[in-house]
């Protein structure tokens, strides 16, 4: 007779939970993200509010997303060779005095969309700098072995944030206004920096400093050195400017055309993918795999756009809700795997910067993608040209699977 199994191994995903600095970590990473997906509903509304056009939200999430891409590189080496603890703190406070500014000329009347988008660069920037920094920490507060918990208990905290923020959004909008919204998410960037810290991550051991530009391209160099990372970075390129893109400009439209929905079956479908994402993260972190993980993470971003072509063709509303949950299993499962790989496989010194070349390819051409598509919007139906995007991209994870180079990693 087998052993029954301990509520250790039972509760695999919350493994992480044991280490006190992820602790700190985790709880001040969830009421920060709450707080970033509440500020993006008030920003979006804020912005329409003053200008009035549909576009507006396009505009800011643009300017922001700018921003983030111009700092990614630098953070990547700032943070390969300085605190990651403090990176990640500064940049906390730095963006709550910007989000608190942004409060106080909203709440006293000045606000314009020329103010509010030059405060959303700078928030842009300031999250460059932030991300390449999360990424290298995790590893130093958490045990190897506890790696795909963490990166699994980050996940389900992102997702369920864009649940739970943008209810709160709707609720403190309509009572205390957009002001009141950015000054909660400046305090919940503070809450975050106060968490981390008295956090003491473990060190490690930084290359000697080349200056910027040497150590950017020391880390392009050991990247196109990798296969699987190379690979696996350039086809999140242009998964995202091809599908992911696709998505993004055609699906209201397939909403409204095909199945006769609005904004609720339009916001529902990204709800259920969230949900999908959610559970993805959650069986990842329980089952932890560490073999042939190559193959696993193609294999389900292949059902991803596979079963994606069938959200472009599906007659029904409620076939296509369904497609959204598969797909957002397989995106969570998939990218959570991937991530916990990466700081497994990437030498500390070197992670940062790795991680930092992973977000800058991945978002490189996707500004392309979404113009392409409106500019393709009008040649198909809808449903035909996201069907033929999703068909494009599985294509391209197969050819991934057939690389040895890729079947070989674990």
């Amino acid at each position: 007779m087998e052993p029954a199994p301990t509520a250790r191994s039972r509760l695999r995903l919350l493994e992480a939970l044991r280490h006190r600095d992820f602790k700190l970590l985790f709880a001040g990473q969830t009421i920060s993200q709450i707080g970033d997906a509440a500020f993006v509903v008030a920003l979006g509304w804020r912005a329409f509010t003053l200008t009035h056009k549909a576009s507006s939200l396009g505009i800011v999430l643009s300017v922001e997303a700018l921003g983030l891409v111009t700092t990614l590189l630098i953070g990547g080496v700032l943070a390969d060779r300085y605190s990651r603890r403090l990176l990640l703190i500064g940049s906390d406070v730095a963006r709550a005095v910007l989000v608190a500014g942004l409060a106080l000329v909203d709440a006293t009347g000045h606000l314009h969309f020329g103010v509010l988008i030059a405060f959303v660069a700078l928030h842009g920037l300031g999250s460059g700098l932030f991300q390449p920094a999360f990424g290298g920490i995790l590893p130093l507060v958490v045990e190897e072995p506890s790696l795909g918990s963490a990166n699994a208990l980050i996940g389900v905290s992102r997702q369920s944030a864009l649940v739970i923020g943008p209810a709160l959004a709707g609720l403190i909008y309509g009572i205390a206004g957009s002001s009141a919204i950015f000054a909660a998410d400046a305090a919940s960037f503070l809450v975050s920096a106060a968490l981390l810290a008295p956090a003491r991550p473990r060190g490690f051991e930084p290359a000697a400093s080349e200056g910027l530009r040497r150590e950017l391209t020391s880390g392009f160099r050991y990247v196109v050195q990798v296969p699987w990372l190379w690979r696996t970075i350039a086809t999140f390129t242009l998964v995202l400017m091809t599908a992911f893109a696709s998505v993004q400009v055609l699906l209201p439209t397939l909403v409204e055309e095909e199945w006769h929905g609005g904004v609720g079956s339009y916001g529902l479908l990204f709800t259920l993918q969230g949900v999908g994402m959610v559970l993805g993260s959650i069986v990842l972190g329980q089952t932890s795999p560490t073999r042939r993980r190559g193959v696993l993470i193609y294999s389900l971003l292949a059902v991803n756009t596979g079963v994606g072509i069938l959200l472009g063709l599906s007659p029904w509303f409620w076939g296509a809700a369904l497609v959204q949950v598969v797909r957002g299993f397989c995106i969570g499962f998939a990218i959570t795997l991937w991530d916990t790989m990466l700081m497994q496989r990437v030498p500390q010194h070197m992670l940062s910067r790795v991680i930092s070349m992973d977000w800058f390819g991945s978002l490189g051409l996707l500004p392309a993608g979404l113009a392409l598509w409106a500019l393709l919007s009008g040649f198909a139906a809808p449903g035909t040209l996201i069907a033929a995007s999703m068909g494009f991209c599985t294509f391209l994870y197969l050819l991934g699977l057939a690389d040895p180079r890729i079947r070989s990693v674990d």
